[in-house]
Formats: C-alpha cells, sequence, structure tokens
C-alpha cells in the first residue's frame, strides 16, 4: 500500500513508493499544465465506444513508454516525528516537533547532494511554518496550517492532485495561501484556517496510476483519520470544507461517505468514480466547478474495465446528471482555480465562509 497521512498518531507510517509507465494524463495536475497535454478545445463529443477506445490506446501507450525520466534516486529522510495526535494545548509542540524533523531532513539531503530537495525540506522548516504532520522519505508528506486551527470556526481543507510532492509543495502551497487571503479580504473579521494536505503518493501526471482509482483508494483512510483528528483540535462547531482538485477529487470521492465536512467541493474533476453526488454517500452539500479553459473537459468521462482494472471516473461532476451544486469558475484552465481575482477563487471563499447564497452559478 501507498502511504499517506495527515497528522501523526503515535508514530510512523510505513512508505512504500508506486511507480507507473507513461501515458498522458486525463486526471490532471495539481499544479501547473504538462507539457505535451493535448487540448480538444471545439472538436464534437465522441461517442462512448470512441472513449472506451482512446482509454484502451493510453493504457496501451503506458507499457511500451520507457520509464528512465520517471525514475529518481531513493531520498534519504529521518522517520517522521512520533507524536500523539494533537490538541489544541499541543498543536505548538506538534510544529515544533516536524519543524525540527524537516530541519534533519534537509541536512540528510543535503549531505546526499540533493540540492533540490534540501532546499525544499529547509523551507519547510522555517519557524515560522505550522506543519501539523511532514515525511521527507521518498516523494515527501507534509500538512501544513495556514491561520490559527485551535480558534477557526470556518476551515477550508485542500487536497492535491496528481505530481504533487516536497519538490513541487511551493506552487500547491501557493494555492492556500490565495485562498488565504481571498478569505482574510472578505471576511477580515471572521475566524479562518485553510490546512493543504499533502497527506498521499499522488500518481504521477505521466503514469498508468492517474487513470485508475488505486491511489485514491489508498489515500481515502488517511483522509478521513486526518478530518477526525481535525475534529479533535477544532471540536464539533467548527464547519469543514473539503476543497478537492483534479486527481484530488478520486480520493475525496473515496473519503466523502460519512465524511464529518459541511462541504465537498470538486474543481477540475476528471471524476469521482460515483454515478451522482448521492453516491458519495456524504451529508455535506457537494459543489463542482470547472473553467472554461480546462482540457479536463475535452478527457473522456467514461469508466471502464481494461485488462482486468477500472480505467477512468466516470460521470462528469459538473453534468447535470451528476447533480452536484455547479458553480462559476470563469475562463481559467486547469491551474487557476485558486488564481487571485478569479471567479472560482471568489466562489471558494464564498462556500468556505458559508455565503452560499451569494456563490455565482455556471
Amino acid at each position: 500500500m501507498g502511504r499517506g497521512r495527515g497528522m501523526p498518531a503515535g508514530g510512523a507510517v510505513e512508505a512504500r513508493a508506486e511507480t507507473g509507465a507513461a501515458v498522458a494524463d486525463p486526471a490532471g495536475s495539481g499544479s501547473a499544465p504538462e507539457v505535451g497535454t493535448p487540448r480538444f478545445r471545439n472538436r464534437p463529443r465522441r461517442s462512448g465506444s470512441w472513449r472506451r477506445a482512446l482509454l484502451a490506446v493510453l493504457v496501451m501507450g503506458a507499457l511500451v513508454i520507457p520509464l528512465s525520466a520517471a525514475v529518481r534516486p531513493e531520498i534519504s529522510a529521518p522517520a517522521p516525528a512520533a507524536l500523539a495526535a494533537p490538541t489544541p494545548a499541543t498543536l505548538d509542540e506538534t510544529y515544533a516537533a516536524n519543524g525540527a524533523n524537516a530541519a534533519e531532513a534537509s541536512r540528510m539531503a543535503a549531505a546526499d547532494g540533493d540540492e533540490r530537495r534540501a532546499a525544499a525540506d529547509r523551507a519547510m522548516a522555517d519557524p515560522a511554518r505550522q506543519l501539523l504532520a511532514f515525511d521527507g522519505r521518498g516523494p515527501g508528506l507534509a500538512t501544513e496550517v495556514l491561520g490559527d486551527l485551535a480558534h477557526a470556526d470556518r476551515i477550508a481543507v485542500l487536497v492535491p492532485g496528481s505530481d504533487t510532492s516536497l519538490d513541487t509543495y511551493d506552487r500547491f502551497r501557493a494555492t492556500a495561501l490565495n485562498l488565504r487571503s481571498q478569505l482574510t479580504h472578505d471576511a477580515p473579521d471572521s475566524r479562518t484556517a485553510v490546512v493543504s494536505w499533502l497527506g498521499y503518493d499522488t500518481p504521477r501526471t505521466v503514469s498508468t496510476t492517474v487513470l485508475t482509482a488505486g491511489r485514491a483508494d489508498q489515500a481515502a483512510p488517511y483522509l478521513r483519520e486526518f478530518i477526525r483528528q481535525l475534529r479533535g483540535v477544532t471540536g464539533r462547531t467548527a464547519r469543514i470544507a473539503l476543497l478537492c482538485h483534479s486527481y484530488g477529487t478520486v480520493v475525496c470521492g473515496r473519503a466523502a461517505a460519512g465524511l464529518d465536512v459541511s462541504d465537498l467541493v470538486l474543481v477540475g474533476s476528471p471524476g469521482t468514480g460515483a454515478d451522482s453526488a448521492a453516491g458519495l454517500r456524504t451529508p455535506a452539500r457537494v459543489w463542482a466547478a470547472r473553467g472554461s479553459d480546462d482540457w479536463v473537459g475535452d478527457v473522456p468521462h467514461v469508466s471502464t474495465d481494461l485488462f482486468g482494472t477500472t480505467v477512468g471516473f466516470g460521470t462528469d461532476p459538473v453534468s447535470p446528471e451528476f447533480g452536484a451544486r455547479v458553480f462559476a469558475a470563469g475562463d481559467g484552465g486547469h491551474s487557476d482555480y485558486f488564481s487571485p481575482g478569479s471567479a472560482s477563487l471568489a466562489n471558494l471563499a464564498r462556500i468556505v465562509l458559508g455565503e452560499t447564497t451569494e456563490v455565482t452559478h455556471a
């Protein structure tokens, strides 16, 4: 099983990485659009058989494209700090312990000559950062808080898509910072916090794993446990909005059943694996959005069995048959949902703040 974690729970979680082979990415990235990503704008929609054929071609291509570009050396890092689940009284201790672990990871990476990872870990170790969790091994895991979590009554938890790791974490963090800034601007007197949850091994953009729910199935228990432990810090009255991007929407779909959140938001989604919002079996309000320039809209939203595995994620979350509350995302692309000044960021902030009647609809 791949590793994934949100908060420490009495010790380290064993880490094992998976590597896939190369294909074009229909599930999307948690960061910038990928080089070579096909755009099919203004082309007519194809039949279901054509879409299944395309998925078959993608999978077959994955079996023959070399993996050499995707492989990187093992990264030396200490095991995560062995900590009990945090409480309001122990948050500062948790932040300090994870920061110290990140500093040690930076020293080990530098000793191995991995300056890129050393720099990434060193940034995480900044005393001003608030890390609920950190694991510098392999692609890396981290959960960071922006704001006063112990006293927040509105909390946004961000779940990223593919190709998000410690090496690319700054791009993911930028989305959290943009949301935090929007919340502060819109409601300066509100008590809000934003949590960036890199708690699972995200699939590579160029991989077979991005076409299936395998990584999401591995991640879902960790996301559920993270939300449970988050309640131990925030109490029962705080409202938590789960904001999921790209492949992260598959993770959220797998974790959704009975999850104690008020809102579940899907942006740039390739599908969740469920046929409808009701199929997610969540008491939360389910929202969905896609920018008009997001190439995910031209990816086949189907699910089919190929070579003994299920490929694709089914019904498009912004389609009427899915039944989500579809909100406006403007003309942004796949990486623009949290861009300052965008319609999507404004609406995401309204959802987090509970201003649902102010959300603009597509």
